[in-house]
């Protein structure tokens, strides 16, 4: 079923989702699958599974020259995928990102994903290139996810990048992309981004997940801002609780978020990391109530393949 789907069906009431990443090498799928477990309880319709770009390392070769060689450290998110719909009999929705993937290479993971009877998609820009130095660039890569989700509402038309497969068959994807309350940090201004945001929905996106977030504020002033440029598919928050102290400074500095004055106060008064983490677990069960009551569609919990504070937090909200 595609999240569009699950939203309507739930008939107003607010529903209960996850995202989990891919195991890293070495380690194997029961380790992912034992972090969802417990979180079934809580019946979630859907759960996204992340995607990273290739990553190259420079590699000294015999002769003494250096050569790039591309490196995935999470891989399998189409396999992962399909092993927890299999496992769960729960709808996934793979993440799917521009870095480092030719259109090629994107319509082949979408044909795969389609034969597996996976109709959910989550698009996105991706990651940043985390080496300057790399030289082996695709060149014909998609560069903005409005690209990727322009390519994947054609191939729901039936239009595929090469003639031999057009018209041989329809893909059924429903196509989620990513929103920012507090501005992606690629745009000069809110006012700008909420402009290419909506130019995703014009290409076809059918809803929006948003950037985690600490204030529901930011949350509820940008769906206004949504309303005002005619975005009007469903806006699901993302939320993820805030777990050491490490992160005050880790989590602006990697996802360009505020953390609030009053819960970076109280994390400076705890004493270690398990205060910081109950005090993380208490806030996001607040923000959790209040966007409930305020009739969201779906609570959408990075839990960053750790269950346990999603477990306390889902115990005081759902």
């Amino acid at each position: 079923m595609k999240v569009t789907e699950h939203l309507q069906k739930a008939n107003g009431n607010t529903l209960f989702s996850i995202e989990v990443l891919p195991p890293q090498k070495g380690k194997t799928i029961d380790d992912l699958l034992k972090v969802i477990e417990p979180l079934m309880e809580f019946k979630p319709p859907f759960i996204d599974v992340t995607y990273h770009r290739e990553e190259i390392i420079y590699k000294k070769r015999p002769d003494g020259l250096v050569e790039e060689v591309p490196l995935r450290k999470r891989p399998g998110t189409v396999g992962i995928c399909a092993a927890i719909k299999g496992r769960f009999n729960v709808d996934t929705v793979p993440h799917l990102v521009c870095g480092g993937f030719t259109p090629e290479e994107t319509e082949d993971a979408l044909f795969t994903l389609h034969y597996l009877g996976i109709n959910n998609v989550l698009l996105l820009q991706g990651d940043a290139d985390k080496n300057p130095k790399t030289t082996n660039i695709k060149s014909n890569q998609h560069r903005y996810a409005s690209d990727l989700v322009a390519q994947v509402s054609l191939m729901n038309q039936g239009r595929f990048l090469h003639e031999e497969t057009e018209n041989e068959m329809k893909t059924n994807f429903c196509i989620g992309v990513a929103g920012y309350p507090e501005k992606h940090f690629e745009a000069p201004n809110l006012t700008t981004d909420m402009k290419w945001l909506k130019h995703k929905v014009d290409c076809g996106a059918e809803y929006i997940v948003t950037q985690m977030f600490f204030d529901n504020k930011k949350y509820l002033e940008f769906i206004a801002k949504c309303k005002e440029k005619g975005i009007t598919v469903p806006i699901i928050p993302g939320l993820k609780p805030l777990a050491s102290k490490a992160q005050l400074t880790t989590l602006p500095k990697m996802f360009h978020i505020d953390i609030p004055e009053e819960l970076a106060n109280e994390a400076e008064k705890c004493k270690d990391d398990k205060a910081i983490k109950q005090l993380g677990i208490e806030w996001c069960i607040a923000q959790s109530k209040e966007l409930k009551a305020a009739g969201v569609p779906c609570l959408h919990y990075y839990t960053m393949s750790r269950s346990e504070a999603t477990v306390e937090i889902a115990k005081a909200v759902f």
